[in-house]
């Protein structure tokens, strides 16, 4: 069983300024979670907050009870214990604060931690899987501070929310890293509100990327950069010389903007994220495997339903969220294409909760190699359309709702989210509960 405290704490980011943060068993961030597929996963969630809250497992297959979304709401002093089987392949996901309304401050305030799975397939392939020495999980957000405190304004014109002018990783500015082998494997992920990032090397080496949101592609991939939006992740191999330094940075970013859009959005921004030091001998690191698993992804053959969604800020399908109205209902068991348009002249992104998708069309086209493995999260650029695959595999729970919505978090947070329940074929939706306090201790 896995313990969450979330609590009020203070962190000393720049020597002499003391920040007031909020972290899951500390004073910012939380531990890495970690779990094999087949394992039973029980945490108890304690909120020590003055404030309701919530914690998602992002990325998650699990009852929609377990979910951690707006419906299960945890109050200050409170105590939540979800519980469920992992059933799904080895990934990296992460977890944070889901409130409604509220989502943007309290991930910006430091609740955020890394959940990672493994099963026996990708175990067996010759992949650099040392936790925190060949194997980093980095959690990239973009901060900016007033005096000794997070500002959290949006800039003037900035449509996609609150923009950083720094950047941290696992909760440290300015972090270098020293490593001790040829082959590392970085576990990227976005975490950040608003920031979309840009990633690659600073002398422009190719990297194999290896794995998307909820897991591992069918073979590794050579990239010089991989594009994130909040909430997605991407793992990355990289290979080192001895003795070497090279910096992990986030260029200028593909939003499809014009000029100024891009200039007020953070697309021109570029900032150095993690200098990788070599130590001046390597261990040896086994070649990367030519392919990797099976693809994990359902297919757009076998889809019995088709759904549009359209984008614009505030809204999907032209309505805002509420928290008793159910907009669409799925079949467990079933396969369907969602068609997901951006309508609006700024950047949205799409996560679903519960399953991992995949991207059959970007605008008509096959997608490239960032987008041909799992996804819960997508990017639009403006007057982008995905065409996504998805399976829904239960457990049916016609009264509790999952998410959909974009995981830009001032966009979520001003009602851009719809709901949608699992039935049994034939079955119809209930009627959401009203979110209420849990507690037992």
């Amino acid at each position: 069983m896995f313990e969450l405290d979330m609590r009020p704490g203070k962190q000393e980011f720049e020597p002499g300024k003391v920040t007031d943060t909020w972290g899951f068993n500390g004073d910012y961030l939380g531990p890495t979670l970690r779990a094999k597929r087949g394992e039973k996963v029980r945490v108890q969630v304690r909120n020590g907050l003055d404030q309701a809250s919530t914690v998602h497992w992002h990325g998650m297959h699990l009852p929609a009870a377990m979910d951690g979304g707006p419906h299960q709401m945890v109050e200050p002093g409170a105590t939540w214990t979800p519980e469920w089987t992992v059933d799904q392949p080895a990934a990296t996901l992460w977890y944070h604060p889901h409130p409604h309304g509220a989502t943007e401050s309290h991930v910006r305030r430091g609740l955020a931690g890394m959940f990672l799975l493994d099963d026996d397939a990708a175990s067996a392939l010759p992949l650099p899987h040392t936790y925190g020495v060949d194997d980093l999980p980095l959690i990239v957000q973009d901060v900016k501070f007033q005096g000794n405190r997070f500002a959290s304004g949006r800039g003037m014109f900035a449509d996609v929310g609150f923009l950083g002018d720094r950047t941290m990783v696992n909760g440290t500015l300015a972090p270098f890293r020293t490593v001790g082998d040829e082959l590392v494997r970085l576990r990227l992920l976005n975490a950040s509100t608003a920031r979309i990032y840009s990633f690659g090397f600073s002398d422009g080496r190719t990297f194999a990327l290896i794995g998307t949101d909820g897991g591992l592609l069918e073979r590794p991939a050579d990239l010089n950069h991989v594009q994130l939006s909040p909430g997605e992740r991407a793992e990355i191999v990289v290979r080192m010389r001895p003795g070497e330094r090279v910096v992990l940075r986030s260029d200028r970013v593909d939003a499809g903007l014009d000029f100024w859009g891009q200039r007020f959005n953070g697309g021109d921004d570029t900032f150095d994220v993690l200098e990788l030091r070599a130590a001046g001998t390597l261990r040896p690191s086994p070649r990367l495997p030519g392919a990797l698993v099976a693809p994990q992804t359902a297919k757009a053959a076998d889809s019995v339903r088709e759904r549009d969604f359209e984008l614009e800020l505030g809204k999907i399908n032209g309505r805002a969220m509420v928290m008793d109205r159910v907009d669409a209902t799925v079949e467990r068991g079933s396969t369907e294409i969602w068609t997901v348009h951006n309508r609006d002249g700024m950047p949205h992104n799409f996560h679903v909760h519960d399953v991992q998708f995949g991207v059959v069309e970007v605008n008509g086209k096959r997608p490239g190699a960032a987008l041909s493995g799992p996804k819960d999260t997508v990017f639009l650029a403006p007057d982008d359309t995905v065409k996504l695959v998805l399976r829904f595999d239960g457990p049916a729970d016609p009264n509790t709702p999952y998410m959909f919505h974009c995981h830009l978090l001032w966009h979520e947070d001003l009602g851009m989210m719809g709901q949608f329940v699992v039935v049994e074929p034939g079955g119809q939706a209930g009627q959401p509960t009203t979110p209420h306090a849990h507690s037992g201790h």
